[in-house]
Order: C-alpha cells, then sequence, then structure tokens
C-alpha cells in the first residue's frame, strides 16, 4: 500500500472539511482529522511545505492546477473540482464567524503587559540590545482632547550605555567630542500579529517608537506564513520598523525577525512631547542622565527575570506561546 504523501494531506483534508484553508490549517486539521494517514516528518515547518506544493501546483498548471487560491490574505487554497459544489464566499465568512465566537469562548488568560518582564529580560541579556528597559505606563500621561495622545506612547523604552564596552579614556574622549554611544530603543509590545491587526498595529508601532534610534514592533505569536513575511519585509524596508518575535519557551531564543532601521539622530521633538505628557518617560530620562553622569548604572529600570525563574513565571502567568 502507498505511503501518504503531500499531496494526501492536502486533498483529503480541504475535501473533508469543505472550505478554503490556510497551509497553517491543512497541518493542522490533517492532524485533527487524522487525514494525516501514516505520513512522518522531521521537518519543523511542514505547512510551509504544504503552501510551496500549492503555489507550485498553481504557479506551473494555471487553469489545469489541482489547487485555486481563494484570497491573499490570509492565502487559502481549495480544490478546484470542489469549487462548483459550495459558494466559497458563503464558507469563508462562515469560518470567520465560527473563527471569532471560538476566540469570545476561550479569551487569553495574560496580557499584554504580562509580557513586558519577558521583552526586558530578553533585552537585557540579548547582544544586539544589552538594554535597561522601563514599561511607560500610559494611564499616568496627562488627559488632552480625545485622540491628542493616541499611538504617541511606546509600551517599553530601552537604553544602551556603553559603560562596560570602551575604556574610561575612551568615553572622556567621546565626552569631550560631544559624541555618545548610548542608544535608545522604543518597543510596542503585541500578543498575536496577524493579517487583521497588521496594519493597525505595525502603523501604531511607526507612530510611537520611530523617535528612537531603533524602534521594534513586537509579537508572542506571528503568523508563520510567506505571504504575511512578505508583507512584513515589505513595512519594514518602507518604514524601517523591526520586528521581533518572543519567544516565551525560552526568552533567549527571541528572533530578530527583520532588524530596524538605525537612526542616526534622534526625534527630540517627540521626546520633549512624551515628558511633556508622560512622567515615566520623564524618568526614564532622568535615569539615563544619571547614569551618564555615575558611568555606571545605578537607576531603578525594570526588573530582570533572573534565567532560571522565567519558565516559572511564564507558567505563573499562564502565557501560551504559538496560540
Amino acid at each position: 500500500m502507498p505511503r501518504t504523501t503531500f499531496w494526501d494531506i492536502i486533498e483529503r483534508t480541504i475535501e473533508l472539511v469543505g472550505t478554503p484553508l490556510s497551509a497553517n490549517e491543512i497541518w493542522s486539521m490533517a492532524n485533527e482529522l487524522k487525514t494525516i494517514g501514516d505520513y512522518t516528518t522531521t521537518g519543523k515547518t511542514p505547512w510551509a511545505t504544504i503552501a510551496a506544493y500549492c503555489y507550485t501546483d498553481i504557479n506551473n498548471n494555471g487553469d489545469s492546477s489541482r489547487i485555486i487560491q481563494t484570497s491573499s490574505r490570509p492565502a487559502q487554497f481549495f480544490l478546484r473540482r470542489l469549487v462548483g459544489s459550495i459558494d466559497i464566499r458563503t464558507a469563508q465568512k462562515q469560518k470567520e464567524n465560527e473563527v471569532a465566537k471560538k476566540s469570545d469562548r476561550q479569551p487569553l488568560s495574560f496580557s499584554e503587559r504580562d509580557l513586558h518582564p519577558l521583552l526586558v529580560t530578553y533585552a537585557n541579556g540579548d547582544s544586539h540590545f544589552q538594554a535597561k528597559c522601563k514599561t511607560i505606563f500610559h494611564e499616568t500621561s496627562s488627559k488632552g482632547q480625545k485622540g491628542q495622545n493616541e499611538w504617541l506612547h511606546p509600551d517599553l523604552v530601552g537604553v544602551y550605555f556603553p559603560f562596560g564596552a570602551y575604556k574610561p579614556e575612551t568615553l572622556d574622549m567621546q565626552n569631550y567630542m560631544s559624541i555618545t554611544s548610548v542608544k535608545l530603543f522604543s518597543f510596542e509590545m503585541k500578543i498575536s500579529l496577524n493579517f487583521t491587526n497588521l496594519r493597525e498595529y505595525f502603523f501604531q508601532a511607526v507612530s510611537n517608537s520611530s523617535w528612537a534610534h531603533e524602534g521594534y514592533l513586537v509579537a508572542l505569536n506571528i503568523l508563520d506564513e510567506s505571504g504575511f513575511k512578505d508583507e512584513l519585509r515589505r513595512l519594514n524596508n518602507a518604514f524601517g520598523i523591526g520586528i521581533i518575535k518572543l519567544n516565551s519557551d525560552n526568552v533567549f531564543e527571541s528572533d530578530i525577525m527583520f532588524p530596524a532601521r538605525i537612526n542616526p539622530e534622534i526625534d527630540w521633538d517627540t521626546v520633549n512631547r512624551l515628558t511633556s505628557e508622560n512622567p515615566d518617560f520623564s524618568d526614564f530620562l532622568k535615569f539615563i542622565v544619571e547614569d551618564c553622569k555615575l558611568g555606571k548604572v545605578k537607576s531603578q529600570y525594570d526588573e530582570v527575570i533572573p534565567i532560571d525563574d522565567v519558565p516559572k513565571y511564564v507558567q505563573k502567568k499562564c502565557i501560551a506561546y504559538g496560540t
């Protein structure tokens, strides 16, 4: 008896479900519905292979392809031979409604701010940042007209000090020449990033993080699909905001998917606005000045979780990676 192939998985799963599916959904449903059969793989991203099969079939065979693509964001696929048997638009709408209802029934038990200590710990230990971070609480900002301060405040800010990297003589020379190696970072934190929320979240990060040397949009769960990654790459190239995928299973394996564009100059007008509107940001600047004067870090930035305690924190907050 021939062994199960990727094509078997794709066709059996779509036919059984009866609606267009993304590559991730095909793989997930195949495991749930047992259409995976006896197929085994050592690959870590079999859904990426499924997507490649579908795209290759469509590109190479045109109107004779087995698969058709019914939507682009997210990319969903259906069997050509079943097109006349269902109303694809109605089926997609029903699926969206079911997903929304399921999401309403199973709210997340953790919040975005529960992720802040993980990002703080990662940014402190990662070689690219080596940063001390501080949460900016929006609630403490001055109350202006409705919409006045919308998308003004980043979730966290960070600072890199060169104290351990350079000799005192080098730092003194930098100071004499009015040069500094201090770097400022800005982070917008989200739980999930997908086609539904990408535009809103990305341009929120553009609005509140572009003032820094490097600005980042950070998410715990990021849609793993080639088309979505292409869109992230396009936005990153156009606007310079970096993308970080936070890994709660091992915070130090978090991934800078797309690095931020380095701004050689700080947007001081925005910095001054943030300082005027928010006491947390004002304190952050005071901390930096005090530590630079001392030549060492003495201020109270957000607490870094000890490495051995990170799993305990994740378990305590019920943080689910990959949901």
